[in-house]
């Protein structure tokens, strides 16, 4: 009798039906053990997890783990781990809202953190909830928005000729139904003050399926014409570049997107030299374009178990460029601060050089502002450095 990941393998994700493989998901530890056997402890100890960040895999996903390899990477990153429970260690501090997105919310879903860009929370909803995920306290929550909330984003939007681009984030905007999805892009497409749109999704890496469907991508190509869509998407170890996944990707190209790639550097999973050169060379051999690599946010119940120190990371990250091509070591490495985004630009023996690219609208002075730091061997956020 064959296993079910074994029959994982059989299936054509080219050709089910989106909606449908969605019901197939796994969110129940029972459910998990029949693909990944987990012993009692293990089941047990991830109960406690389960209940406080809920778990949400598609099959797809599942068939990309290695079932013999407990460190797997690709496990890593949708699997519960006990680690979750974690919430003090050598890494310092955790926080709930490392971004700032409380303080700059204006409602509707509207993020306005610097004054050209303004991003909506479109949906909460997720194909897949990443372990490592910087929002995981909202996760798995009813989704409170309505297309009625989007066109009062959208009046907002209007109203603020200040802004040159949006973000649709969440959550995945890519999982709203298209009809949801073209209600709420059309809502945009006739304000002239915005140059281009931001499809901030998951969905090529983890739900490769839902970008074979054809409504989709003809009304993506035809807005696409009227004013530039671009997808940040969110590939972090080369074993996810799967065939699959290549074609999806394709898909969006074809439709005259550009795909960036914002990846997160995560430690067990893409923490060396050697995955980051796989994994960029790997991005650009399917025509997508190395963006950002975060360092991981110091966000409760994932710091501890996927940060990795600075001063270890910088190293790293250096050593990666250094093999890579022009253009696979275009990305930045990058924090997203509360005060702006922050690139990570190299060291001279313990000081951190770093560049402040954007800044809070009460602080236009701060942007392009070099920073120098002293690295400890521990540190692994902006606000961990001292002067």
């Amino acid at each position: 009798m064959s296993s079910p990941a074994g029959n994982l393998l059989k299936i054509d994700f080219k050709k089910v039906d989106w909606q449908e493989e969605l019901s197939n998901n796994v969110t129940t530890l029972d459910e998990l053990n029949e693909f990944l056997p987990l012993s009692g402890e293990e089941q047990k100890s991830l109960e406690e997890v389960v209940e406080r960040h809920p778990m949400n895999i598609p099959r797809y996903y599942l068939s990309l783990i290695d079932p013999n390899d407990p460190e797997d990477p690709i496990r890593k990153l949708a699997m519960p781990s006990a680690d979750e429970l974690v919430v003090a260690g050598s890494m310092g501090e955790t926080t709930q809202d490392p971004y700032g997105d409380d303080k700059h919310d204006k409602g509707n879903g509207i993020l306005h953190k610097y004054p050209y860009s303004a991003l909506i929370v479109a949906t909460e909803y997720c194909a897949m909830y990443c372990r490592h995920c910087f929002r995981k306290r909202m996760v798995g929550l009813p989704n409170k928005q309505t297309v009625e909330s989007f066109n009062n984003a959208a009046k907002y939007i209007a109203e603020h000729k200040e802004i040159t681009n949006v973000i649709l984030s969440g959550g995945d905007p890519l999982m709203l139904p298209t009809p949801i999805l073209k209600q709420m892009l059309d809502t945009l497409r006739d304000i002239d003050h915005i140059n281009y749109i931001r499809i901030a999704t998951r969905v090529p890496v983890v739900f490769p399926m839902r970008l074979f469907d054809k409504e989709l991508l003809s009304y993506l190509k035809e807005f696409n014409r009227e004013k530039a869509v671009y997808v940040p998407t969110h590939f972090n170890h080369n074993r996810e570049i799967t065939s699959v996944a290549t074609d999806a990707v394709q898909a969006l190209r074809e439709a005259g997107i550009t795909v960036n790639n914002q990846a997160v550097f995560l430690r067990g999973v893409n923490d060396s030299p050697d995955a980051l050169e796989d994994l960029m060379n790997g991005l650009v051999r399917i025509g997508v374009n190395p963006y950002y690599l975060y360092q991981c946010m110091p966000v409760s119940r994932v710091r501890h178990h996927f940060q990795v120190p600075l001063k270890e990371g910088i190293d790293i990250v250096n050593e990666a460029k250094s093999r890579l091509d022009g253009y696979a070591k275009r990305f930045k490495f990058i924090m997203g601060h509360d005060i702006g985004k922050i690139e990570i630009c190299g060291r001279d023996g313990n000081k951190l050089v770093m560049n402040q690219i954007h800044s809070r609208p009460d602080h236009p002075e701060e942007a392009s502002k070099v920073l120098i730091r002293e690295l400890t061997d521990n540190a692994g956020w902006f606000d961990d450095l001292p002067e």
